[in-house]
């Protein structure tokens, strides 16, 4: 392990890179690097504090690059010591990409590569270098929505290795195939749609108008990215963040500039909708995202593609055939998104195989869980848009002694976008405190 600290102001950071198996089953084989930033207070670097390992949610996204104790950093720094983890394929840890893929082989090879970088995998990793970390001694875990999944996952296979676990808006369904999961988020999107539009409803026009223009002229966008209707829906994602309805509205309201050629789609309005769509920057959410629900010997088989069209509302060239609004699509990955992104492109086929894929290993155990006997507690976003409530009551249910905290207050985002309360209502009820 090599370290290297430095501070901001508010913390101290130290870098640390580690050493672990790529598959630890095979403990004398390949080895990959590991990325985690720890983070203390200022004056308290050499005190003997507690750990509190941070989860990010994804799956496919470094751990948050903090300027400073933002967020809920500064709450958890009055406690513990963090190490904001990148997990496998993320950040700077043994990234995966159109870059570095090629350097596993074929696509096959690829794709099997690509199966080791789920949340069982992860939490190995976690208990790996958690003897390094912590000397042993087991430590705290802060999953947000995919790191909550991981988790569930730790208290399943290693309960031993946790203090407390403390989940935001990611308890996962425990025995539920993708189509399961996407049959009930279709709902829950067309229910934020439809809460966008009647508090902004001059955006039943735009998007209508705008989708219209994509139709006819299938725009390329700067990267390259060629935008469509499912394209441009897409963009929905961003109604499960407390402040989606709102970037959505001021990205709909100038859309179009006049030129000497007519009405055309502005450069800025192209350039805001190709970073938001493009997965240059976590192509691995891209491959691994229904993955993360693969238990039981089915294939996923590109779920949300398929359970779609048990939702025809959703249609976009239908929806411009007739009168209704357009409806945006929320977090989903598709195929067409492989051809559609020059990020992808080259990962069509590796994304195929993933996609094909029987053989997965089960993720959690309900036997265990029923009898686990680590505090833990969980934030349930109320109609969450991303995580379904009743599948992550069911799994509260599960989880013995696992105190839920169901709230509307926020979105999915709530632990960002509550700044320090949502951690210290978490922390008080993990403590008996309230």
């Amino acid at each position: 392990m090599s370290a290297a600290s430095y501070r901001q102001a508010g913390v101290v950071l130290t870098d640390r890179r580690f050493s672990v198996p790529l598959d630890h089953d095979v403990p004398d084989g390949e080895r990959i690097e590991l990325f985690a930033r720890e983070a203390v207070a200022p004056g308290r670097a050499h005190e003997n504090l507690p750990w509190l390992l941070y989860l990010q949610g994804g799956p496919g996204f470094g751990a948050n690059r903090f300027s400073g104790p933002a967020a809920w950093l500064g709450r958890a720094l009055k406690d513990y010591r963090v190490l904001l983890l990148d997990q496998r394929g993320t950040g700077a840890s043994a990234t995966v990409n159109r870059q570095t893929l090629p350097l596993r082989g074929d696509a096959e090879q690829q794709a099997a590569y690509v199966g080791h970088f789920r949340a069982d995998s992860i939490v190995r990793d976690c208990e790996f270098i958690r003897r390094e970390v912590t000397g042993g001694a087991p430590w705290t875990i802060l999953g947000q929505s995919f790191g909550g999944f991981c988790a569930v996952r730790y208290l399943s296979s290693a309960p031993e290795g946790l203090e407390t676990a403390i989940v935001t808006g990611g308890l996962p369904t425990l025995d539920g195939h993708a189509d399961d999961v996407y049959r009930a988020a279709y709902p829950r999107v067309e229910r934020k749609v439809r809460a966008h539009y009647a508090r902004y409803p001059m955006d039943i026009e735009r998007a209508r108008d705008i989708a219209a223009y994509v139709l006819d002229h299938e725009p390329v966008l700067p990267n390259g990215y060629r935008l469509t209707v499912p394209a441009f829906q897409s963009l929905g994602i961003w109604l499960g963040a407390g402040d989606g309805s709102d970037r959505l509205h001021y990205l709909l309201e100038d859309a179009f500039v006049r030129t000497p050629g007519g009405r055309e789609l502005s450069d800025a309005f192209c350039e805001r909708v190709a970073g938001a769509l493009s997965y240059r920057s976590h192509p691995l959410y891209a491959l691994v995202h229904e993955a993360i629900y693969a238990q039981g010997g089915r294939a996923t088989d590109w779920s949300a593609e398929r359970v779609r069209g048990e939702f025809p509302q959703f249609d976009g060239e239908k929806t411009l055939a007739g009168g209704g609004p357009l409806l945006f699509t929320g977090e989903t990955v598709h195929p067409w998104q492989f051809d559609s992104d020059p990020a992808l492109r080259p990962l069509r086929e590796v994304a195929q195989r993933v996609a094909a894929r029987t053989d997965w290993a089960p993720l959690y155990d309900p036997t265990r869980l029923a009898a686990n006997e680590v505090p833990a507690v969980a934030a349930v976003y109320h109609d969450d848009m991303y995580v379904d409530t009743e599948h992550a009551l069911r799994t509260a249910r599960t989880i013995r002694g696992l105190r839920p905290w169901v709230t509307n207050e926020f979105e999915h985002d709530g632990l960002r976008a509550g700044g320090p309360r949502v951690l210290d209502r978490l922390l008080a009820m993990a403590r008996g405190e309230a």
